[in-house]
């Protein structure tokens, strides 16, 4: 265990090798059918926020484990706007672009441990956890 991979949010087709990683980490770490697709949707909608309202980022995978429980841990992290309202952001229903609002709330939902650090100018970071 612990390994940790890095990839770029550039592109639309950085999300599908984002989340086909994702799956395979989840995989790897023995995480249940339910728990992988969890991980992955979540995945998906921040790795696809930092693309579309971060202008691009990145994302590390990391397989970890802890007092013999497996674990996959994502951090995804952009250098755009940054969020102002972070309160304002979590809740559903808000955006500040043409989508449903349910990214980050929804996102918060799926995972078992979820942290974000953002400012105005100074991107955004997102901690996702998910253990076995």
């Amino acid at each position: 265990m612990g390994k940790t991979e890095i990839f770029p949010l550039k592109q639309e087709t950085d999300i599908v090798i984002v989340r086909q990683r994702v799956r395979k980490a989840a995989e790897a770490v023995r995480l249940g059918l339910v728990s992988q697709t969890k991980i992955v949707t979540a995945a998906s909608e921040i790795a696809r926020n930092a693309l579309i309202y971060g202008g691009g980022g990145e994302c590390v995978i990391e397989e970890t484990t802890k007092d013999g429980r497996g674990a996959v841990r994502l951090v995804i992290s952009d250098q755009g706007e940054g969020i102002a309202n972070l309160d304002r952001a979590m809740v559903d229903g808000y955006t500040s672009g043409s989508g449903m609002g349910l990214g980050l709330g929804g996102a918060k939902r799926l995972v078992d441990q979820f942290a974000i650090e953002s400012q105005p100018g100074q991107g955004t970071r997102i901690e996702l956890w998910k253990w076995r």
